[in-house]
């Protein structure tokens, strides 16, 4: 599998050279060639799989620069009982009574990591195969990303003692919650920095992506990225929605809603993603904070990104963002990968216009 750039550059590489490059050279995300699918049989076929070996299955086909004995060894690695403290790794609790097709409300439990955030479930295989990769290449990584809480604990605690990849995340001064911030700033290891910047997490995440954008000085420093703009992220994510859909034990082809927390867009898009591979979504609640730019978008049409002085602080300060990066990829599929199309959109983004899809066939596709 071959990935491109949302932004129209055509080849960067394989899995790996993505993982390690983060955001790429035109400034896009990188995303595959295509989007392999599974039939409703293969998907049926995975149910009593452990949750390792489903994370084979389903990131296996954009993953293929990675022998498989090597790839299963890493999965398994990450997906343990000690790490997340459930055999079932995403216990999927019910509230209340089922129906009787099975249909019912769920609580589908993903903070049982080491950091208690959902995205310890990518962050832990991140840390297991930067060090793989990066051994193989005989290789350095200075990551640098930016966090209102979960991304920054959840990395720090999967890059704890990786002799080959620092750590400099940068969050808002005064903006995350305190239990996050002693998690984060209580860590001495020597090769993980913390760096807190007056502002709020756009201004960070900016910052993070133009350094990025700066090939010449990305190479030079040998930086990368763990944030959902890495593709790594998203498709690990994508693997917890295959697993409850599984738990579930619908009839084969029944469809399943999610109502996912959003903020960046990274974890609701991974829902998308696991819906264009083939598995049987309905619909993807997107829930908002007062932050409610994607409320704006699926309700009117209308994506307008929220200046950082109009960015309200809340009790959810993971969901406080005002320019949710993964929204890129998202108009990226709706276009049918039309990159100069996202390009343009982006670039009105950057200059603080809205996009607006109202009465176009990219709205319909919505």
């Amino acid at each position: 599998m071959k990935y491109v750039s949302t932004r129209g550059m055509q080849d960067l590489g394989s899995f790996s050279d993505v993982l390690l490059s983060g955001l790429a050279p035109d400034g896009g995300l990188a995303m595959p060639q295509r989007i392999p699918t599974f039939t409703p049989a293969q998907i049926g076929g995975w149910r009593g799989l452990c949750y390792a070996d489903l994370a084979f299955e389903v990131m296996r086909p954009f993953i293929s620069d990675i022998p498989e004995d090597d790839l299963r060894r890493l999965l398994r690695a990450t997906y343990t009982e000690a790490a997340f403290h459930s055999e079932a790794i995403t216990p999927l609790t019910p509230l209340g009574e089922a129906g009787p097709d099975g249909g019912g409300l769920f609580l589908l439990e993903l903070s049982n990591g080491p950091s208690l955030a959902f995205k310890d479930m990518a962050m832990q295989f991140l840390g297991h195969v930067f060090e793989y990769v990066l051994e193989a290449r005989d290789e350095r990584l200075n990551i640098l990303g930016a966090t209102s809480g979960d991304t920054g604990s959840a990395a720090e605690y999967a890059m704890l003692g990786k002799a080959r990849v620092n750590v400099f995340m940068l969050s808002p001064h005064g903006r995350m919650s305190a239990f996050q911030q002693a998690q984060m700033f209580s860590l001495h290891d020597d090769n993980i920095f913390n760096i807190a910047l007056q502002g709020v997490f756009d201004d960070c995440q900016d910052l993070v992506k133009a350094v990025n954008a700066d090939a010449e000085f990305k190479a030079r420093h040998d930086i990368g990225a763990v944030n959902s703009i890495n593709w790594a992220r998203v498709l690990a994510q994508a693997v917890y929605y295959f697993r409850a859909y599984l738990t579930l034990n619908l009839p084969e082809g029944a469809e399943a809603d999610f109502s996912v927390p959003s903020g960046n867009f990274g974890n609701v898009f991974a829902g998308y993603l696991a819906r264009s591979m083939g598995l049987p979504v309905g619909q993807l609640i997107v829930a908002t904070n007062e932050n409610d730019v994607l409320n704006d978008f699926f309700t009117g049409g209308v994506y307008h990104v929220r200046p950082a002085k109009q960015v309200a602080m809340t009790s959810s300060p993971s969901m406080d963002i005002g320019k949710a990066s993964n929204f890129e990829r998202y108009l990226y599929l709706i276009t049918g990968s039309d990159a100069p199309q996202t390009h343009g959109w982006w670039q009105d983004v950057g200059e603080g216009r809205p996009v607006d899809l109202r009465g176009t066939a990219h709205w319909d596709a919505v």
